[in-house]
């Protein structure tokens, strides 16, 4: 018996798991790959821009369901057919569309298992706080010593990492909000604390063992810690740099290698991450030009996180982007700089829609999202910042986008965009969460 058939959207009832559609994935609102129908509105989107999709029964909540099966598509479909819709095209753009490297083989020496949430956003936000609060005042510590000539305090950053990982393994949400809300002088720092997030998150959707989970938190907490050995003016300079200066930059790899073997790091993954998380799929990256499958697995997930927060974020020579346009980017540089299934597996893993970031309702008001972003990514929990007018709002409400209706009979409201980091002045920090 199939258990996955393609199907007509005119055949879709409430209850099915789309699993796959005829298109790109990031052609529609439908930015990662799965999930249930729950309302009719999901069936009208995706009549809107889908002919067909593919529907997962094993995963679809009506198993009994009897589904109707498309007839074989004809050879040469016409460029536009009588519906007046555009034609569907198979495009090699699309990741469902390619052959798949199973994750087993890219980890082909650990037993991978998927993690479930064992606590809900309200319960893990204050353990989130707590870890996030501790681990940004050790991270600061062993820099700042690091700084001075001291040797790399292993066993603290051990000590700091774990609650982290504890944190995301329970659920990803809480870490993650609290991440995006601080507020750090240094975005060297700054960018170290994310990256082991996000590096975590996907640690996770891909179902690597705990041990894997620590070793991908410590590595991206040290990968660039070699710039401490860079001159600051360079790492600040809001200006293209010479060939010589660019070269001294790439050099905070070897420095980054040269501290972690003073203080007597042997964990292979960590190295691999300091070692590599600037090469790239397709060869182009340094310092070696390693390409596809001789860059470590761990080195393709800290380049993918290192990539996604850098461009998220304020630097001195560029403004951060929001998200969705992050996303955008690793999507459309996968199998070239980036790995495609890993690239898949980390839009599963945060979404379009992360936690803490902006965003701008149909309804014209404008919030940050909080919670349930991975399994409703479309309809997540918001919590609003700014009327319709933009006005800022005196009380911050936070809105339920699945369940959520203005009583008036209007349509329930959706996120119309993400938009940048500090749109409408919006400092982040100075959110205070629940």
């Amino acid at each position: 018996m199939l258990k996955t058939l393609k199907i007509s959207t005119s055949d879709l009832s409430i209850g099915m798991y789309v699993s796959g559609l005829d298109r790109p994935w990031l052609e529609t609102p439908f930015i990662t790959q799965g999930f249930l129908i729950e309302r009719d509105q999901d069936i009208r989107d995706l009549q809107k821009y889908c002919e067909s999709v593919y529907i997962d029964s094993r995963r679809s909540s009506r198993p009994g369901t009897v589904i109707r099966r498309e007839p074989p598509a004809r050879a040469e479909p016409s460029r536009r057919g009588e519906s007046g819709k555009r034609p569907i095209q198979s495009s090699s753009t699309g990741l469902n569309d390619r052959p798949r490297i199973p994750l087993a083989h890219i980890f082909f020496d650990r037993v991978l298992k998927p993690y479930h949430d064992d606590s809900g956003w309200e319960e893990e936000h204050p353990r989130a706080q707590r870890a996030l609060n501790t681990l940004i005042g050790d991270i600061d510590q062993i820099y700042e010593n690091v700084s001075a000539g001291e040797k790399l305090d292993v066993i603290k950053l051990r000590k700091s990492v774990e609650p982290i990982v504890d944190s995301i393994s329970r659920n990803p949400d809480a870490c993650l909000w609290v991440s995006r809300l601080k507020d750090h002088d240094q975005y060297t720092y700054h960018h170290a604390l994310s990256t082991s997030m996000w590096a975590v998150s996907l640690g996770r959707q891909l179902g690597l063992p705990r041990r894997d989970l620590r070793s991908l938190a410590m590595g991206c907490m040290l990968m660039d810690i070699g710039k401490l050995r860079v001159d600051p003016g360079l790492l600040q300079a809001d200006r293209k740099l010479t060939a010589d200066e660019a070269a001294e930059v790439s050099r905070h790899v070897s420095h980054g290698l040269a501290i972690l073997d003073e203080c007597g790091i042997l964990n292979q993954d960590v190295i691999d991450i300091v070692a590599h998380h600037h090469e790239r799929f397709d060869g182009s990256g340094y310092p070696k030009g390693l390409a596809r499958d001789r860059i470590p697995p761990f080195a393709r997930i800290a380049g993918i996180v290192d990539t996604y927060d850098a461009v998220t974020s304020n630097r001195s020579y560029a403004k951060a982007v929001s998200p969705s346009e992050a996303i955008k980017l690793l999507y459309q540089s996968r199998d070239q700089e980036f790995q495609a299934e890993l690239v898949e597996a980390f839009i599963q893993a945060v979404g379009i829609y992360p936690a803490g970031t902006l965003v701008e309702l149909s309804s014209g008001e404008v919030g940050v999202v909080v919670a349930e972003y991975r399994t409703r990514r479309l309809r997540p929990k918001v919590m609003l910042l700014l009327d319709a007018s933009k006005h800022e709002l005196e009380t911050t409400p936070v809105v339920d986008l699945q369940h959520f209706s203005p009583g008036d009979g209007a349509p329930p409201p959706s996120i119309k965009k993400s938009l940048e980091p500090e749109a409408y002045g919006i400092d982040l920090s100075r959110v205070t969460g629940l």
